[in-house]
C-alpha cells in the first residue's frame, strides 16, 4: 500500500513528532541532548526554518517548525537531525541500524487558533509524563527560554507569542500564565490525533483553505477550537 502523502505547507508552523526505534531511548546522557540541540540550531539556520517550540524526551522528540517558503525544508531538516544523531549514537555504542522509527509524523497548525496550544502541548510533555512537577524544571524544552529562565540565541519567537505583550517581560509572564492554565482533554486529544495521523491541527476554515490550496480532500481527526487566551 502506498504511503499517504505528507501535508507540508510553506510559511506555516508544523507540529513534528519522531520516536526512537521500538520506543527505545534516543537520549541517554546530557551530551546526547546537547548534540541534538546543536544540530537543530545549525540546520534550522542553514535551511531557513524557524523553531518555535521543542521538547526532547528520553525516547522521542517534539518540535514546532515553520519550514519557510520551501515546504521541502521540513523533510531536509528532519533528515539531517535524524542522520547525525544516529551516526553519533552508533559510533559511541559500536552498533548499527536505525535509531528512529520509520517516518517522523507532522501536522500543519492553524496559527491563530492552535499555535500557542501546540506549543503548550509540546512543553508540558515532561509534566504529563510525571518526570517533573513544573515545566521550568525540565532542561530539554523551549519553555525555560520563553519565560526568561534560560538563554537561547537561536529559538524563534512565534507571532502568537509576540502578540502576548508589548515587552518581553510582559510576554514571558503571560506565556507562563497560559502554560499554567493547562490543557483540556478535548484539546489534548485533537492535537495528539492530528499529528499521529498526519492531519491538520485546525478548524473548518483552515481545512477548507488548505484543501483548495492542495487541490485535494484532507481527512481530519476532529473539530473544535482551543480555549481562548
Amino acid at each position: 500500500m502506498p504511503r499517504k502523502a505528507r501535508i507540508v505547507l510553506a510559511n506555516c508552523s508544523h507540529h513534528v513528532v519522531q520516536r526512537g526505534h521500538n520506543r527505545a531511548a534516543v537520549f541517554a546522557q546530557e551530551r546526547d541532548y546537547l548534540y541534538y540541540l546543536e544540530n537543530l540550531s545549525e540546520w534550522k539556520s542553514r535551511l531557513g526554518c524557524r523553531i518555535y517550540s521543542y521538547c526532547l524526551m528520553t525516547n522521542h522528540i517534539h518540535l514546532v517548525v515553520d519550514p519557510g517558503a520551501n515546504p521541502a525544508n521540513l523533510g531536509l531538516l528532519m533528515k539531517r537531525l535524524a542522520g547525525r544523531q544516529t551516526r553519533r549514537v552508533n559510533t559511541l555504542e559500536r552498533r548499527s541500524g536505525s535509531l528512529w522509527e520509520g517516518r517522523y509524523k507532522s501536522s500543519p497548525i492553524e496559527t491563530e487558533c492552535y499555535l500557542l496550544a501546540c506549543c503548550r502541548y509540546v512543553e508540558l510533555n515532561p509534566v504529563r509524563a510525571q518526570m517533573v512537577a513544573l515545566p521550568e524544571q525540565y532542561r530539554w524544552s523551549s519553555y525555560r527560554a520563553k519565560v526568561g529562565e534560560q538563554e537561547s540565541e537561536w529559538l524563534d519567537r512565534d507571532p502568537c507569542y509576540i502578540a502576548l505583550g508589548e515587552t518581553e517581560a510582559d510576554r514571558q509572564q503571560r506565556y507562563r500564565t497560559w502554560i499554567s492554565s493547562g490543557i483540556r482533554d478535548s484539546e489534548l486529544a485533537l492535537i495528539r490525533h492530528a499529528v499521529l495521523r498526519g492531519q491538520l491541527t485546525g478548524g473548518e476554515r483552515f481545512i477548507a483553505e488548505t484543501e483548495v490550496k492542495l487541490g485535494r480532500r484532507i481527512g481530519t481527526s476532529g473539530r473544535g477550537r482551543p480555549r481562548k487566551k
